[in-house]
C-alpha cells in the first residue's frame, strides 16, 4: 500500500476524503473538557497554590523558581551559541519589518458643520504568551507572538512555559524571550497556566489576551475562557496543501508535505495536482526521504490517514479545491505561481514558487506563522499587529448639527420601540 493514496476528482471520492479531513478535528473530547473545567475552577479559587500543585503533578516536580529571575534570562542570552542568536536576530529583523507595515493609525475627521468623528487605536495593556516546553519547545513562536505585540504597543508581555524534567526553563525559549523584550517569565504550563493568566493570581498578573500554541488541554482552556479573556484562535492540527503541475520537482513536493506531517499524527498533508506522473513520483520520493527522518513514524501515520494526492483535470479546478479546503499553509508550485494569487481566496499563508517552502514562513521570511487551521481560513486571518490593538471611536456634535439630525434619529428610535432613545434626543430641544 502506498504511503499516500491517490484520489481522482469525480465528485464522489474527493468528497469522502474531505469529510474524513473534517472529522479529524472533531469536537473537543468531553473528558478533556471536564478535566480542564476542573483545573480552571481550582485555579480560580486557589490561585498560585493550585498552579504549583498541577505543575508538580503533571511535570513531575516543582521548578527551581516560579518566576524566572531576570539574571537567569540574561545569562541564557549571554551563554547562547552566537550562530543561534544571529539566526534569531535575522529572523527578528524580517518579522519586524513585515509587521511594522500592519500598524493601524488613529484618525480624526472634522466636518464643516462642526461634527468631529474619529478613531483611537492603542495596544492592549497586558498580553499572556503561552510557550510549550520540553521537546515541543519553539523559540520561533516566541518571536511570532511577541514581536507584533510590541509593535502594537502592548505595555507588558507575560510568558508562561512549563519547566523541563529537571525543573529548569528551556534556554532556547529564554533567549528568544530576551531578544523580543518579553517582560516576565513564569514556569507554569498546561490549562492551569492559561487559567492563571485569565483570572490572575497573587503572582501571575491577569492579562487581556492569551496567545501561543499548546496541546489539547491548553487549546480547550483557551476555548473555555474566551470571553473572560481574549485569545488568538483555537488552533487545530497542522496542515499543508501543495498545488503543483508537471513542472514541479517531486523531491521538493515530498519534502514540503512531510514538513507538516511530522507535527502530529493527525496533521494533514495534501498534494493537489494536474499531473498523475508528478503524484506517482512524489509518492516514491516520500517513501525514499522518509527513511532518514527522525519522526518518520508520525509522518507515515499522518500521510496514510490524512494525506492524499488529489488529481485534478485543470489548474482552475485545483484552485477551487484549495479554496474548498482553506488550508493553513498553501504552496503553489505551478509554472507561473504569481498568476494564481488572485484565485486563491482561502488560505492562512501562501508560498509561491519552488524556493518558498513552508519552513521559510515558519521561521524567517516575516509573515506570521500563527495561522487559521481546519478550514477556518475562510473567515479567520493570521495573527498580526491588529490582533493586539483595540479601537475606540469618538463622536462630537454641535447643537446645530444634532438639531439637523434629530428628526431622523427619533423616527428610527420610535420604529424600534425604544422611546427612551428618542426621548434622549427630543429632551435637548423641548
Amino acid at each position: 500500500m502506498s504511503v499516500l493514496k491517490k484520489i481522482y476528482v469525480n465528485g464522489c471520492d474527493e468528497e469522502e476524503f474531505f469529510k474524513q479531513i473534517e472529522r479529524r478535528s472533531g469536537e473537543t473530547d468531553k473528558k478533556v473538557t471536564a478535566v480542564v473545567n476542573e483545573i480552571i475552577e481550582n485555579v480560580k479559587a486557589n490561585g498560585d497554590d493550585a498552579v504549583k500543585a498541577y505543575t508538580e503533578k503533571f511535570d513531575g516536580k516543582l521548578p527551581l523558581y516560579y518566576e524566572v529571575p531576570r539574571d537567569v534570562i540574561n545569562d541564557a542570552l549571554t551563554e547562547a551559541d552566537s550562530s543561534f542568536t544571529d539566526a534569531l536576530l535575522n529572523a527578528i529583523e524580517n518579522i519586524t519589518d513585515f509587521h511594522t507595515r500592519q500598524k493601524s493609525q488613529s484618525f480624526i475627521n472634522t466636518k464643516e458643520n462642526g461634527v468631529i468623528l474619529g478613531q483611537r487605536v492603542r495596544g492592549l495593556e497586558r498580553v499572556g504568551l503561552y510557550v510549550p516546553g520540553g521537546t515541543a519547545a519553539y523559540p520561533s513562536s516566541v518571536l511570532m507572538n511577541a514581536i507584533p505585540a510590541k509593535i502594537a504597543g502592548v505595555k507588558e508581555i507575560i510568558m508562561v512555559t512549563p519547566p523541563l524534567k529537571d525543573g529548569t526553563p528551556n534556554k532556547d525559549i529564554l533567549v528568544a524571550a530576551a531578544l523580543c523584550g518579553v517582560d516576565r517569565v513564569f514556569m507554569a504550563g498546561g490549562a492551569q497556566a492559561i487559567a492563571a493568566l485569565a483570572y490572575g493570581t497573587k503572582e501571575i498578573p491577569k492579562v487581556d489576551k492569551i496567545v501561543g500554541p499548546g496541546n489539547i488541554f491548553v487549546a480547550t482552556a483557551k476555548k473555555l475562557l474566551y470571553g473572560t479573556v481574549d485569545i488568538d484562535m483555537i488552533a487545530g492540527p497542522s496542515e499543508i496543501l501543495v498545488l503543483a503541475d508537471e513542472t514541479a520537482n517531486p523531491k521538493y513536493v515530498a519534502a514540503d508535505l512531510m514538513s507538516q506531517a511530522e507535527h502530529d499524527r493527525i496533521a494533514s498533508a495534501i498534494l493537489v495536482t494536474t499531473s498523475e506522473k508528478l503524484a506517482d513520483e512524489t509518492i516514491k520520493e516520500l517513501e525514499s526521504q522518509m527513511t532518514s527522518l527522525s519522526r518518520k513514524d508520525i509522518i507515515c501515520e499522518s500521510l496514510e490517514n490524512f494525506g492524499a494526492a488529489i488529481i485534478c483535470n485543470t489548474k482552475d479546478e485545483a484552485c477551487e479545491m484549495a479554496n474548498r479546503l482553506a488550508p493553513e499553509h498553501l504552496e503553489v508550485l505551478f509554472e507561473n505561481p504569481m498568476e494564481y494569487v488572485g484565485k486563491l481566496n482561502n488560505a492562512g499563508s501562501i508560498f509561491l514558487g519552488q524556493y518558498a517552502p513552508e519552513p521559510l514562513g515558519d521561521y524567517y521570511a516575516g509573515p506570521n506563522h500563527v495561522l487559521p487551521t481546519s478550514g477556518t481560513a475562510r473567515f479567520f486571518s493570521p495573527l498580526s499587529v491588529n490582533s493586539f490593538e483595540k479601537r475606540s471611536s469618538f463622536i462630537y456634535y454641535t447643537e446645530q448639527a444634532l438639531c439637523e439630525a434629530k428628526d431622523d434619529i427619533v423616527l428610527i428610535a420610535e420604529k424600534e420601540g425604544l422611546t427612551a432613545h428618542a426621548n434622549a434626543i427630543k429632551v435637548r430641544f423641548d
